[in-house]
């Protein structure tokens, strides 16, 4: 059993717990589930940077990797640097997350949040709408095409923009179809945890221009940046570049600075 096995199995046992605390009708009732969703894939299309900054205290591959900044001040530092949207990590148990950094995340900011979690039922992208996230991830490795294509529908009735992360071209193959924004490819090998920019370069060819192509994991230079522009990403996931610094939001000014340059 590989981690992402194991993250799945975690998954659905915090999800059975959930459902018999925390009704659907409840999570329908939050003063967030009102709000109107801004759209990250607007932003992207309309971005010269193209930067998903990404708020992860730790994760299975780097243990550590910042748990002292406040979420709030990631979230205000990385709008004020001008990225176009914001990654919050909300797995506990793996990466250290919580709802809360997204509602908190959410009160500071109003720039479009992405909530980034190992999504496997329709409850977590009700949930997503209800603390305050406008885009969902949905992962390929652990969904199939029909529960792609359920979980995508029903965060586009919601109003809630969907990132696809796939990590090779059979992923790929198994998952496009209307009703995706974006299709993510992951640059870690989440069996090995290595990374390489190249998984981005050799699927880029492959992915249809009707989805607007974003670039996950590995990024820390603009020169990559420019190579992946080239190769027609239009977003560029950044996590750990920024949290593993003492002031995040600081460190993506002086990317974006750089990037301008």
């Amino acid at each position: 059993m590989d981690i992402l096995d194991k993250i799945v199995v975690d998954k659905k046992r915090e999800l059975h717990l959930k459902k018999t605390v925390i009704p659907l009708m409840q999570l329908e009732t939050s003063l967030l589930f009102q709000r109107e969703p801004v759209s990250l894939a607007n932003a992207l299309r309309n971005s010269k940077t193209g930067i998903i900054a990404e708020h992860k205290r730790r994760s299975p591959s780097k243990s550590v990797i910042n748990q002292n900044s406040s979420v709030q001040d990631i979230a205000m530092g990385y709008m004020n640097a001008g990225a176009c949207g914001m990654s919050v990590l909300t797995d506990a148990k793996y990466f250290g997350g919580s709802l809360d950094d997204l509602i908190i995340a959410r009160a500071a900011v109003d720039f479009p949040l992405l909530r980034k979690e190992f999504i496997i039922d329709e409850y977590q992208i009700v949930e997503a709408r209800a603390h305050g996230a406008d885009t969902i991830l949905l992962i390929a490795a652990i969904l199939t095409r029909k529960q792609i294509k359920v979980l995508s529908e029903l965060a586009k009735s919601l109003g809630l923009d969907v990132l696809l992360e796939v990590h090779n071209e059979e992923e790929l193959v198994k998952s496009m179809m209307p009703g995706l924004d974006m299709l993510g490819v992951n640059n870690r090998n989440l069996k090995t945890f290595e990374v390489s920019l190249e998984t981005s370069a050799s699927l880029s060819q492959k992915i249809p221009d009707e989805f607007i192509k974003v670039s996950e994991s590995g990024i820390s230079s603009v020169s990559a940046i420019k190579m992946l522009r080239e190769l027609g990403y239009q977003g560029f996931l950044v996590g750990e570049n920024f949290m593993k610094t003492a002031n995040p939001g600081e460190s993506a000014r002086e990317f974006i600075n750089q990037m301008a340059r």
